[in-house]
């Protein structure tokens, strides 16, 4: 008996349309990351060759050369402290502030709780160099003036209205009957505030905070205009300053930027689900 062979059938057309268009999609994201990676790449391949030149500076490190590192570590290691004080602080104050304010305007029927909101994103619209002026005048006369607490202060406001607005949006999803529960069990506000809603928004909190660290790690407008001493100068600070006083010695200011960017990239990836989690978990009540 003859047998007789069977050709694969082709791959119908929209499989093989859908197929090219994933991996085109998958380009472009590859080369969108590359252009968004490039000033980081460049920055460290510039701290490893603390010698040449930005002219002189190849697109490939030859040799491995950490001297950079150790003088951006001898200059500005006071100010990477100073910074993670600065940043830790404001987001200390930041969630005290935030979380029990998105908490009223979550559950409790305040009157013109909509107003409030808005009001607060518009407060993130104004120019900051506008706030660092108005500030500086009221900080010359509370004494607040180059100090660490005032800075942390400062800092702090950056992050409390977009805290405000994440906070809400998930404390809002919190059904009411837990919160009833709670009081029922003999549980006063704060309490359950403290012992139901804060365990629960843990997500948003863990987001919240973390973008006002981010906010206040990378503050330059608050500390040029709220120091006017070194006695708290923070790392953006030291670089600005650095540069101008070691501006042929791009390699240790390289090196000093890839340091001030560690802490935040280690946060992120450290962090990163509970981000995915905390901005869409208002999202579906």
């Amino acid at each position: 008996m003859a047998t007789t062979t069977q050709t694969p059938a082709a791959p119908a057309p929209a499989a093989v349309h859908r197929t090219k268009r994933r991996w085109g999609a998958t380009a472009f994201g590859v080369l969108v990351l590359a252009v968004m990676l490039f000033p980081l790449y460049w920055m460290i391949n510039t701290a490893l060759q603390p010698d040449a030149s930005l002219v002189d500076v190849g697109p490939v490190p030859t040799g491995v050369d950490f001297s950079g590192f150790t003088s951006a570590i001898t200059a500005q290691g006071g100010n990477l402290l100073t910074s993670l004080a600065v940043a830790l602080g404001a987001v200390a104050i930041c969630l005290a502030i935030s979380a029990p304010a998105a908490y009223g305007l979550a559950q409790f029927k305040l009157r013109g709780s909509r107003t409030i909101v808005f009001g607060t994103l518009i407060t993130q619209m104004v120019p900051g160099i506008v706030i660092a002026n108005a500030l500086y005048s009221a900080y010359v006369d509370l004494g607040l003036v180059n100090s660490y607490f005032g800075l942390m202060l400062a800092d702090a406001s950056l992050g409390i209205p977009f805290a405000i607005v994440l906070m809400r949006s998930f404390m809002v999803s919190i059904p009411r009957e837990v919160i009833e529960a709670a009081e029922m069990d003999g549980a006063g506000r704060v309490r359950t505030f403290v012992r139901v809603v804060l365990p629960m928004s843990r997500n948003s909190l863990i987001t919240a905070g973390l973008f006002s660290f981010l906010y206040a790690w990378s503050d330059f407008m608050f500390a040029l205009t709220l120091n006017t001493t070194d006695d708290v100068k923070p790392i953006t600070l030291g670089i600005y300053q650095y540069i101008g006083a070691h501006v042929g010695d791009w390699g240790s200011v390289m090196a000093a930027s890839v340091l001030s960017a560690v802490p935040a990239a280690v946060l992120l990836v450290l962090s990163q689900k509970y981000i995915a989690a905390g901005i869409t978990g208002g999202s579906v009540k």
